[in-house]
Order: structure tokens, then sequence, then C-alpha cells
């Protein structure tokens, strides 16, 4: 445990200048006060590149400033003057820097040269790219095809991610899972179900015409502040905000704006939620059912009294499936269930309904507090069933909004980066290339991780990510990565996963999306897709890091030429020298949603991609948009019969990016010093004996023969509700058994993961060693 915790409850806004100094600070330490300044007027502009960070939507008109402090560290992140150089690895060898932190590691800054892993010297050695490409080519020809894994993160550019799951089809398989299977599959999997779309139907002027939006379990000061501009724009105009989540996240509750002088000076915050319930983790489906039973009571009592009903029955009648069977369970399940299940009283829940059905349009906003669980497709379902009561999807101001964390997260699922065969137009590409695509669904992430551990699994490639580190089932994981035969990592700069050793190791450094990307033709352009559907071009700006460096493009037709067969027409070299060329392909592949590509690359905002629910078409089974029932109140694989069982909620600091970490501070929780804490409600410490700052541990609450233990955390009281505590991710991955995950979507359930809590007895003096 850090003896270097602090804490101390912040109170100030989100914004402001505490955001202002975290730029300075940050930027200074990465030696990117002299080129940040002059990249960040082109940061998610048009002309401009499109950030590394959130996915969240750049508007037509953009701000002065067009970036948070989030997009701003990742910027700086990956401006960084140093440089993970082949003297860097020639001095560490890889057992030492495993024990290096996620921060230290990535702190050491760009990676420069291609680099091969030698067992002997147990140390990363420089290679020619021609040496590395004819071995990887090598190899991959002698494998199973069945038995490659091509892993790509969200970031990676449309043009890109199309050559990359070419490439793994051409090789022969549909093993191409990516991040969204460990946090928005679920949404891929809810959405269609219920209203025939597999991403959300909110677009950014949407914010503009909504009188209410509901969010669950999605922190906005962290991991999308540029959304708090259209909420704060929102709150003026008088919207509601409804909140549900279980921690009082600071961006939820004020904001001062860094773009307005006058707040600055004045530090006159907006209020951003009006109603914030601090449901149970794992109890966002009775919060819904309380919601719509109460919605369903006060229908009832205006019929009888021959009022309007406060339902659009027009909209159910016409458009939807399922609304009686919906109806009669939530009219059927009690209030003391509800109250118990998702700890919010009957009160609380009648008036966030009450609110809901004045609203005249409502948008739903969600993270992966609602995707993370055991039954997170349920969450979801349940979310669109709320919006279904009163017609809230398919008019201006109103929708379904899923915030996705990766850059292109979205995008990459949209041109083919997918393991389930039925997303992806295989007749089409085996018309366009020439070749029969397999038809057997691939691996994702839970598929990919059970074939290293069982041995099917010989070889990986990695398009950036942090694999094994993000991936759940740590202690089995990370032995069993150094058994592979293969293993292939596309990346900027180092981290745990590369340090992995499989029995050949390759780390391919490429450039960064905000760097120049010169090709024959001249500058490249490459494009990414944003929450909304919203398509837009990004343009490098700043000089590559190292003349070594390849485009992620270069590097994948490269393998790929190495690799595979002659094919004419695949052109990976045409392609290379003009991304123009990708594009036009991807159109082909895919002319409903990339109709004149390249002709609406600098469009104001992006332009959309269209989404059929947003015209309320319904590509669904029933050709309605369908409530659905949930199958239990309890979304959580803690049953709740056990009192010394927490549900742990993992989730991210205010100084972090997925598996990026940026500095040991959590400024919004007021957590500095140190990432190894458990927030946990005052009475929870009180019943378990454990003092503030006091040592604990985390054992996951499962008997299934293996150790899910985490030792050396501080115990900080927090406002948290009772039986729920919450830690940092990556750090609490290694409680996570593979097998807990949402089912039919199998994303890990990290969001109320059962864990018991264990003391740490202090050391007595006479048992510590002599001096």
């Amino acid at each position: 445990m850090s003896d270097d915790v602090e804490f101390e409850r912040y109170d100030h806004p989100a914004g402001g200048w505490g955001s202002v100094k975290s730029l300075v600070r940050h930027s200074t330490r990465q030696g990117a006060i002299g080129t940040a300044p002059d990249l960040l007027r082109y940061h998610n502009k048009p002309k401009g590149y499109m950030c590394t960070s959130c996915a969240w939507a750049k508007p037509a008109v953009p701000h002065n400033a067009e970036f948070c402090e989030n997009g701003a560290k990742a910027t700086f992140w990956e401006l960084t003057s140093n440089r993970a150089t082949p003297e860097f690895f020639a001095g560490h060898s890889v057992s030492e820097l495993l024990g290096w932190s996620d921060f230290e590691l990535e702190n050491e800054g760009r990676l420069t040269h291609p680099m091969r892993y030698d067992r002997e010297t147990d140390r990363y050695r420089p290679v020619s790219w021609d040496e590395a490409f004819r071995d990887i080519g090598t190899k991959l020809k002698a494998f199973d095809p069945e038995s490659v894994v091509f892993y790509a993160s969200g970031r990676a550019s449309l043009e890109t991610s199309y050559m990359y799951q070419l490439f793994a089809r051409l090789y022969g398989n549909n093993n191409l899972p990516d991040s969204s299977n460990m946090c928005h599959e679920t949404t891929s999997v809810a959405l269609p179900e219920s209203i025939g779309t597999p991403v959300g139907t909110v677009l950014l002027e949407d914010f503009e015409a909504t009188d209410c939006i509901f969010a669950f379990g999605q922190n906005v000061g962290t991991n999308s502040p540029r959304l708090l501009h259209s909420l704060q724009e929102a709150r003026e105009r008088g919207a509601r905000i409804v909140v549900f989540n279980p921690l009082r996240e600071k961006g939820w509750e004020e904001f001062v704006n860094p773009q307005r002088p006058g707040q600055m000076i004045a530090q006159d915050a907006t209020r951003i939620a009006t109603q914030y319930y601090q449901v149970r983790a794992g109890g966002d489906i009775a919060a819904l059912i309380g919601v719509a039973k109460a919605l369903f009571d006060w229908d009832g009592a205006a019929r009888k009294r021959g009022e309007r009903s406060i339902l659009d029955v027009d909209f159910i009648g016409t458009h939807t499936h399922g609304f009686e069977t919906f109806r009669a369970f939530a009219e059927e399940t009690s209030w003391a269930d509800i109250e118990q299940e998702s700890g919010l009283n009957r009160a609380s829940l009648e008036a966030a309904a009450k609110t809901y059905s004045e609203a005249k349009s409502v948008i739903a906003v969600y993270g992966m507090g609602l995707t993370q669980h055991r039954l997170g497709v349920h969450n979801v379902q349940m979310l669109v069933n709320l919006l279904l009561l009163r017609g809230n999807i398919g008019r201006p101001g109103a929708g379904i909004c899923p915030v996705r964390g990766h850059s292109n997260v979205q995008g990459q699922r949209t041109v083919g980066i997918a393991d389930k065969t039925e997303l992806v137009p295989l007749d089409r590409l085996a018309e366009q290339y020439g070749f029969s695509p397999p038809r057997k669904d691939g691996r994702a992430t839970i598929e990919t991780c059970e074939g290293v551990l069982d041995g099917t699994v010989r070889a990986f490639v990695g398009l950036g990510g942090n694999f094994v580190r993000a991936a759940p089932e740590h202690g089995l994981m990370e032995p069993a990565w150094t058994n592979l035969d293969l293993s292939v990592q596309i990346a900027t700069k180092l981290n745990r996963t590369h340090l992995l050793a499989a029995k050949t190791t390759y780390l391919l450094p490429c450039l960064s999306r905000l760097e120049i990307d010169e090709q024959k033709s001249g500058p490249q352009i490459v494009t990414i897709e944003d929450s909304t559907t919203c398509i837009h071009a990004s343009r490098g700006i700043a000089e590559p890091a190292s003349e070594h460096l390849l485009s992620e493009p270069k590097i994948i037709a490269e393998i790929a030429k190495a690799t595979l067969p002659p094919n004419p027409k695949v052109p990976w070299d045409a392609w290379v020298d003009d991304y123009g060329l990708v594009r036009d392909a991807i159109e082909e592949t895919y002319p409903d949603q990339f109709r004149n590509f390249n002709e609406r690359l600098d469009l104001p905002g992006g332009f959309p991609r269209p989404v059929p629910a947003r015209d309320r078409i319904w590509e669904t089974d029933t050709k309605r948009a369908n409530f659905k029932v949930p199958k239990a109140l309890c979304a959580s694989f803690d049953d709740g019969r056990d009192g010394d069982v927490l549900r742990l909620i993992t989730l991210r600091s205010n100084d972090q990016f997925n598996t990026t970490i940026y500095g040991d501070d959590d400024r919004f929780r007021g957590i500095y010093g140190s990432r190894m804490v458990v927030m946990m409600n005052k009475d929870d410490m009180l019943r378990f004996g454990i003092s503030q700052e006091a040592e604990i541990a985390l054992r996951t609450a499962v008997e299934d023969g293996v150790e899910h233990r985490v030792a050396g955390f501080a115990a900080l009281e927090y406002d948290i509700p009772p039986g729920n505590c919450a830690a940092y991710f990556p750090e609490c991955n290694p409680l996570v058994p593979l097998w807990q995950f949402a089912e039919e979507s199998r994303t890990p359930a990290v969001k109320s993961l059962p864990v018991r809590i264990e003391k740490i007895a202090p050391v007595a003096r006479e048992d510590l060693p002599a001096a």
C-alpha cells in the first residue's frame, strides 16, 4: 500500500481553474509546453485532427477550444518529448520493466524503432522493418488460421480498420475481437433487439432541442467532458437533468466553463443535475421499473378519470410490440422489491417519474455503468423501454445515447472489425476481392482469453491497446500469454502487454493520428466515427516522433503482403500510397453508409451514417420497437443474500483514459498520490471495523478454484451507497473471473463484482527485520 495517499474533499466544480492548472501541469511534465498550444488550435476542428481520447461528437461550429482536459492530456501524452529508444531497451531487461507501473512504462515516451524480444538477454533489440515483416509473414503462414487472433483497440482509423479486417478474412478467420467487447458490446446486442440498430439514435443537435436528459452509469466529467457544453446549455434553457449513478460525480453536479471568462472570474458554477439518485450497483433495472410503475399507476388513474393518457398511446400502438406484457410485469412488481434492489425509496423514483412525465422530449444517456453487469443487456433494454413509453425515440430532442469510450471504437465496427459474421457483408467482400470469406463466427475477447488459456490460440496480432492489462483473469492470463508462439504489437508507447513476451514478440512503432502521415500522394487524411455516428476527417499536424515510424496502414499492408498470396484485386501498395482509395473501397463495400465518402470528408460536424430508428423504421424481428421484459430486478452476480459481500464498482480516475494512466491523482474525487484505494460507505467501514486509510485486501466472492485477490489497498470513507465499494481499473482486473460476463454480450461484468473485504493486520514491531 502506498504511504503517499492523501484524501481531501474536492469542493470545486468540474472544469474551471482546476482543469486549466491540470493542463499546464501535464503539458510541462511531458515536455509538450512549446508545441501543444499551437496544435490544440486544430483539436477536433475542420482541417485539423480528431482527438485520440473519447468518441464524443464534434460540433459543426466548434468552440474556440474544442478540447477537454482529458483530450488535452491525451495530446500531451502523444506529443511528449520523451522517447523509448533502443538505448532505453538495452539498459532495461523485460523482467525489470515488468515491475514498473502502467504510468512509468508509458511515461518513458514514444517508441522510435521496430523491436524484437531476445529471450537470451531478456531484452528488446532493434530489428529492420523488412526483417520483421518477413519473419512475421513466414510465421503466420505456418499457423492454422483458427489459432490466430487479430485484435483492434478503438483508436485505429476507418481506413486502417477496413484494411485490418480484410487482412484477417483473407488470412482465413473472423477472429477480430476489439475493445468494444470489453465495454459497449452490450449495447450492440441490446439495441438491435429493441430498436433494430446497434448504435444510438441521438445527434448533437438533439441536445439543443431536448427539455430533459436522463443519465445512467456514466461519469461525464472524466469520460466525456465536452458533453458538459451541451449539458450546460440545456440547463440554461431550463431543461431538467436526472442522474442515476452510485457515486456523486463532480461533472454531474456543477461545471464552470473554461471558455467563459466571466464564469471563470466569478466561479459561478452551473448546476448540472437537477435530480441525483445514488442507485445501488446492479440496481438500475429495479430503478427503471420503479419509474415505469409510477407512470403506469398514474396513467391508470388518469384514464379512470377520463383524462388524457400520460403515455404516448399513438406511438405505442403504431410503433411498438410487447407493451402489455411489459406493463403487466411492472404492475406486478412490488415496491418493496423495487426499493430493496435499487437502494432507492419509492418517493425518489416517483419524483424521477414525474419529471419524465412532464417532459416533451427526453434523451437517455448511458455508459458502462449499465453495460458491464451480468444483466447488462437487460439494463440497456429497460432504458429503451422507458423512452418508448412516451415516444422518445425517432423525433427531435429525444433518443437513446450510448457514450462510447475510444475515439473510433464505434467506427471500426462499422467497417468490419467484428467477430460475428452476421454484422459483415461477406458476400459483397467476396465479390469485391475475389475470395471466399470464412463463414464461421470468430473469437471475441472472452473467447480469445479462453483460447490463450487452453492453448488453441497460438498467435496474437494487436492493433494498439493493452489487451492483457485490460482483460479479466490476470492470474491465469499473464503466465499463459508467454506460451504464445507469436505476439505482434503495433503501438505508439510501451505497455505491460508488450512485456509479456511470447516465444516470438515484435513491437512495431506507428505514427500517431496527430502526426503528419506523408505517403507517395502527399499528406494523408484518415477518418473516424464519433458516438453519434458522424464521420470526421482527421489530418496530422505534428512532425513524427521518429523517422523510423510507419503508419498503421503501411504496417498492415506489409504484414499482409508477407503473409498472403498475391491478389490483384487487393491493391495494398496503392492503398498505402493514397488513403482516398481505401475510402473508395469502403464505399463500395458499404454503399448505403458511405455514399460519396471522399466528397463529404470536410462536412462541418461530420456526416451522419443513416440510422433507421431515427426515422422510426424498426429493423427488428417484429418490424416494430420491442418492449423487452427483464429477466430479474438485480443485474449483478451478487444475489444480495450474504451481507458480508460488497458490490465492487471498477472505475477510471480523472488522470486516466482506459489503461493509460497519466498520473496517480483523481482530483474530482479528492484522491491524491495513489491509485490503490477502495472507496467505502462509512457504515460498512464501521461494521467491518475498518478505519480511514487502513490497509485492506479485496477477494472475489466466488469459489472456482482460482485465487482472485488484490492486496495493498487503503480504505477511504466515501459517499457511496451501503453494500457497495469502488476502486480503480485496471488495478482490480485480477479480481474479475473470466466467466463473470454479461449474458448475451459476454462483456466482463465489472460494475457490480461481488467481493469480500479482508483487513490486513499491521506488522508488529518485534516482527520487523533488524536494521
